[in-house]
């Protein structure tokens, strides 16, 4: 069983997760809803949860102003937000869960099987990518969280060079060399670089254009990457490419 806590403002919001979650989410116990930070702090001591889903913006508190109270945070955290785009964007890359109000039960039952999979790993360093990215004066997102066996990995976007499709995986490869499994779907990556010069050149790869050292034109055609590999370019995929090459 999964012992969750609720930290909304809004009477409503935590009414209607509470109900999504017992009524239509199996194997959810909700220990308790809270209005503030401060309920929310004895809540989280008396009851130990597995999972907080957590409000961002209450009245005159956030839900980061709770999470810094804390000494360490031994649970999961899943972020309620109705924030613009580009906030989405920053969780992300910070391989946060958040959910967009109004919650959907499909995303939420998301959350709740990456919840019950999931070992608790080192959160502190995931919610200070956040931050960062959260800050006004960003406009671009500059370094990505991959997910591994071994915790979190914070790479500059800049170092990747591609990724590759494999399964509903993804094969992030690297320009030190390194290659790296995470167990997202290449589309949701492709949503996610599309902003930060990154192509889908066929089905099964995402490409980082300033990677290109070579284009050789054929039916669809095939480009050279920096690190030497040759990927292959879709013909349905080739017209928009080189337009984005400017070519």
């Amino acid at each position: 069983m999964v012992r969750s806590i609720i930290v909304d403002d809004e009477l409503k919001s935590r009414e209607s997760l509470k109900i999504l979650l017992t009524d239509f989410s199996e194997g959810v116990e909700v220990l308790a809803l809270c209005e503030t930070v401060n309920e929310a702090l004895e809540a989280i001591a008396k009851y130990k949860p597995d999972v907080v889903f957590l409000d961002i913006q209450m009245r005159r508190e956030t839900g980061f102003d709770l999470l810094k109270q804390l000494p360490k945070i031994d649970f999961e955290v899943v972020f309620t937000t109705a924030h613009s785009e580009y906030a989405i964007k920053a969780f992300q890359f910070s391989a946060i869960d958040y959910l967009l109000k109004p919650v959907d039960i499909n995303d939420l039952n998301r959350a709740i099987s990456k919840v019950k999979n999931r070992n608790i790993g080192d959160f502190s360093q995931q919610l200070n990518h956040l931050l960062e990215n959260l800050k006004p004066h960003h406009h671009q997102i500059n370094k990505i969280a991959i997910p591994s066996h071994e915790g979190i990995l914070f790479v500059k976007v800049e170092d990747v060079i591609y990724l590759e499709a494999s399964s509903n995986y993804t094969q992030f490869y690297l320009k030190n060399g390194q290659k790296h499994l995470v167990s997202k779907s290449l589309k949701e990556y492709d949503q996610m670089l599309t902003d930060h010069n990154f192509y889908r050149i066929h089905h099964s790869y995402l490409i980082n254009i300033n990677e290109v050292t070579k284009y050789v034109r054929g039916d669809g055609g095939y480009v050279i990457l920096s690190n030497n590999v040759n990927l292959d370019v879709s013909k349905r995929k080739k017209e928009a490419f080189l337009q984005k090459l400017g070519v």
